[in-house]
């Protein structure tokens, strides 16, 4: 299951892509420093998109809902659900998964195969934290895990982020959508 991700786009980047779909970005203070990033993991803070009266809002939050005692949920199961709120977009331009039964495993890097480098994965968000909605494996991650996460196609971006009541449907990725590298 995604327990890495990769994110090295611009804050121009992002405000383009989102400006294209009439969802204008904004933030809180001054712009963001974004620097690029080729590994965040759970607990690590990253920018997510959540909805506001003026568009779309960049913060940066933790990544994994807290458990006092346990490890951070870092995924959730998104079948058969329906999420009325605390609905987030995380930015990304690749994940990783591994594959094997000892240390070091295999690390596969995902990324989209159409070139277009930015995507966005379904997340919840609570309190100060997000954490990443999960799906039965496309036939791209298939042979490499049991689960992925949910990536939008970027026409649902805004129903997303909109309300409850517009969910798109979440499920995994048609075949061919993603490239994967070993990079280990």
């Amino acid at each position: 299951m995604c327990n890495e991700y990769r994110f090295k786009q611009s804050l121009d980047r992002i405000a383009q892509e989102f400006a294209a779909l009439k969802l204008p970005l904004h933030w809180a203070g001054g712009a963001p420093n974004l620097e690029p990033r080729d590994s965040i993991r759970p607990t690590d803070p990253a920018p997510i998109l959540t909805v506001s009266p003026e568009g779309a809002e960049l913060k940066q939050l933790r990544w994994g809902f807290a458990q006092p005692g346990r490890p951070p949920v870092i995924n959730f199961r998104s079948e058969g659900r329906r999420f009325t709120n605390g609905r987030c977009l995380i930015p990304a331009d690749g994940f990783y998964e591994f594959t094997g039964g000892k240390s070091p495993k295999s690390k596969w890097l995902f990324t989209r195969a159409d070139e277009r480098e930015l995507f966005c994965i379904a997340g919840l968000v609570r309190d100060d934290r997000f954490t990443m909605l999960t799906c039965a494996p496309g036939p791209d991650i298939a042979p490499y895990h049991d689960r992925q996460i949910v990536i939008l196609h970027r026409r649902f971006w805004a129903d997303w982020l909109g309300p409850p009541e517009t969910q798109p449907p979440l499920g995994p990725l048609p075949a061919g959508s993603l490239k994967v590298e070993q990079v280990r």
